[in-house]
């Protein structure tokens, strides 16, 4: 996925506001403020709002607890947000199944991902990696894994997270790139997926490096290439997807912070200034980078047009891949 960090430049942000409302929340915030994760625990996405999320917390002067809502592709965390009060005490960590597959993979989407939020800000890619069983599947290189999955169409199992989730659309396009039938199990995150990958029930998997890098010490588990388009610091000697015989191949997940829409604009802007104020602490920086996620930040505007952007991009993968998820 190419992305250009020039459009991610945080610009200033500032309102003039009169109405009583807006002045009505000059304490906020008084209480907890919940973020929702539409994964369960143990995944990057869960780590990212664990780590970030204590930033901010410091900055808002009050707690911030994690709520996992994990299923149906993000949709249940992503409708939690979407029906809670706009008033700043819940918030919604997204990634691209959330804003920009899920309208393509669901005739009936139970949340608009334009309407029913107020951006917040981009925060993230994820570098992914692909994670094979060797024990299950008896394959060193890419070159290998293609050649057998051409030998035997549809035969090789591979897990993700989710119907529309970043490691399935990530495994559809390698696929499509490869020229080669895979068959999808999905699960209800990347945790559990992974348990079954270790375990031997499937024998490949595209996962972020955050949460990958656990599972290397396992045995069987290889990490074959990675999908970003240069090697990876945390995992040296590992090439790339783009290097094995397929130019230009990239992928990454991307994440953002959105609240229910109607929020006040100066709430929103309150959390978009802790969440920069986060990312500027060395110690949350550096280990965002050894878990080879690259921090990224915008408008809310400029947000809201990378998701349009982006679910148009995915819009035509997945009608091309006929891939549906209802």
């Amino acid at each position: 996925m190419k992305l250009d960090r020039r459009a991610f430049v945080a610009g200033g942000l500032t309102a003039v506001f009169s109405s009583p409302e807006v002045f009505a929340q000059s304490s906020y915030p008084n209480r907890p403020v919940r973020l929702i994760v539409p994964y369960p625990p143990g995944g990057g996405t869960d780590f990212f709002a664990r780590l970030v999320g204590s930033g901010m917390a410091r900055s808002l002067g009050q707690p911030i607890v994690i709520e996992n809502r994990a299923g149906a592709g993000t949709i249940i965390g992503a409708e939690a947000a979407a029906r809670s009060a706009p008033d700043g005490y819940t918030f919604l960590l997204g990634d691209v199944a959330t804003y920009a597959a899920n309208p393509s993979l669901y005739r009936k989407l139970s949340y608009d991902p334009l309407k029913d939020f107020s951006p917040i800000s981009l925060t993230g890619r994820f570098a992914v990696v692909l994670l094979v069983n060797t024990n299950k599947l008896k394959v060193n290189s890419v070159a290998e894994l293609v050649a057998l999955a051409k030998k035997s169409p549809g035969a090789i199992d591979y897990a993700s997270g989710g119907i529309g989730n970043p490691f399935h659309l990530a495994s559809e396009l390698f696929a499509r790139a490869a020229q080669i039938q895979l068959h999808h199990i999905p699960y209800r995150g990347a945790a559990p997926a992974l348990q079954d990958l270790a375990a031997g029930q499937v024998g490949m998997m595209f996962v972020d490096f955050a949460t990958a890098r656990s599972q290397l010490a396992t045995p069987g588990m290889k990490a074959l290439a990675v999908a970003s388009p240069t090697e990876l610091a945390g995992l040296p000697g590992i090439p790339t997807i783009a290097g094995s015989g397929y130019p230009g191949f990239e992928a990454w997940a991307w994440q953002g912070f959105v609240a229910p829409s109607s929020t006040p604009p100066d709430i929103v802007a309150k959390l978009r200034d802790s969440y920069l104020g986060a990312i500027k602490d060395a110690e949350i920086r550096t280990k965002l980078a050894d878990a080879g996620i690259e921090v990224l930040q915008s408008t809310p505007a400029e947000f809201a047009d990378y998701i349009r952007n982006e679910t148009a991009k995915w819009d035509a993968l997945i009608k091309s891949a006929d891939i549906h998820a209802d």
